[in-house]
């Protein structure tokens, strides 16, 4: 992913890839004079030529515009039902074989050469 630019820096990006501020205007249909101050003073492409501009240009619409095209921010919903941490009650909990009765101590697990019985 590309690095995020300031709405300026996005359409100075749509200037250099027209050439030059009368040939963005001529694209776009907006007067040079109008395109000039757009880019001199209001810093901002009007909204309905950035959809246009994007097309032409390929700078992204939520560059040129944020307020309008936000980006979208991707969450993993499921991040609230997950447990980080350490769950505490697992160490409680040693497991068995009910064929023999042996207890498999908790730190046997990490043993190397598989699990080891450790009698009652």
């Amino acid at each position: 992913m590309s690095k995020a630019l300031t709405r300026h820096e996005a359409l100075e990006a749509c200037v250099d890839a027209a050439g030059t501020i009368s040939q963005l205007g001529r694209d776009l249909g907006i007067p040079q004079s109008t395109m000039s101050r757009i880019v001199n003073s209001s810093k901002q492409l009007p909204a309905e030529y950035v959809l246009q501009a994007e097309r032409l240009y390929g700078v992204s619409r939520h560059d040129l515009r944020p307020d309008i095209y936000p980006r979208q921010i991707m969450r993993d919903q499921g991040a609230i039902d997950r447990f980080y941490g350490v769950d505490r009650r697992a160490a409680s909990f040693i497991p068995h074989d009910a064929d023999d009765n042996r207890i498999y101590g908790a730190s046997d697990f990490n043993r190397g050469g598989g699990m080891k019985a450790a009698t009652q």
